[in-house]
């Protein structure tokens, strides 16, 4: 199931469930829209009347993207999906590139789709915007001490037991803090990660729901973990995220 959180995307909705369903017709999407003002909700009731493999996920108001997926991922699983992926709504996200993470998805428990790594690249990005994500990703990626080059990736697809295995009810986390949450907690947790790489393009049309409280957040909140992480260690105490001890060591490999 590829979930796409929306508010406000009217404009985006139908052309990017339409690209989906073309490049992998198996596919079901859930639509998980935050009571969307301009109609959003209404044009994705309409999909899923044309189309049964769209399902709609109506929500009481606008909550975050964090909240959104966590509540698509609990729907999924409850209805029987072994698979799930996250995608935006704007186009930034290219569905002609999701066969690809699903097939490494084969040999893996969570497939991010990378910027930065070699392969990946950005489309009509300002420098601003490009430093902000690849210095969040080095920040990140040094203070949890972690090999993931794109920590805040938003694209990315999950086995159902990763999901299951990191500890969802704990996730409070939004933006980009929520993406690096739920990398890091499926790395800590012994799972097998890995990146491919794929080409972002910014979106076209509506508005970028990016603001300074999602990057200062996630700035104060990793270097919270590392920080939290680092005493521990040194204290000798277990860290509250490393949930699968019993996991036998042959699954937590190179990501």
């Amino acid at each position: 199931m590829v979930i796409i959180p929306t508010y406000n995307e009217a404009e985006n909705i139908r052309p990017i469930v339409t690209r989906v369903r073309e490049s992998v017709p198996d596919a079901h999407i859930l639509v998980a829209d935050d009571n969307s003002p301009d109609g959003t909700g209404k044009v994705a009731d309409e999909l899923a009347v044309e189309d049964d493999h769209v399902k709609v996920l109506h929500r009481k108001g606008k909550e975050g993207l964090g909240a959104a997926y966590l509540a698509g991922f609990r729907w999924g699983i409850e209805h029987g999906y072994g698979v799930l992926v996250e995608m935006d709504a704007d186009g930034s996200h290219q569905p002609e590139e999701l066969p690809r993470l699903l097939t490494a998805l084969k040999g893996a428990d969570l497939v991010i789709g990378s910027r930065w790594v070699p392969g990946g690249r950005i489309v009509n990005w300002p420098k601003s915007r490009e430093f902000i994500s690849r210095g969040g990703s080095t920040y990140s990626r040094l203070l949890l001490d972690v090999p993931i080059r794109d920590m805040t990736a938003g694209y990315r697809a999950f086995r159902k037991e990763t999901l299951e295995g990191i500890g969802m009810d704990e996730v409070a986390s939004q933006g980009y803090c929520f993406q690096i949450d739920l990398a890091w907690r499926a790395i800590k947790a012994g799972f097998h990660v890995i990146e491919v790489p794929v080409t972002f393009i910014e979106r076209e049309r509506g508005e970028s729901k990016m603001s300074r409280d999602i990057v200062t957040e996630a700035a104060w909140r990793v270097m919270s973990w590392g920080v939290g992480t680092r005493v521990n260690k040194v204290l000798g105490r277990k860290d509250s995220r490393d949930s699968r001890d019993s996991k036998d060591s042959k699954d937590s490999k190179d990501f």
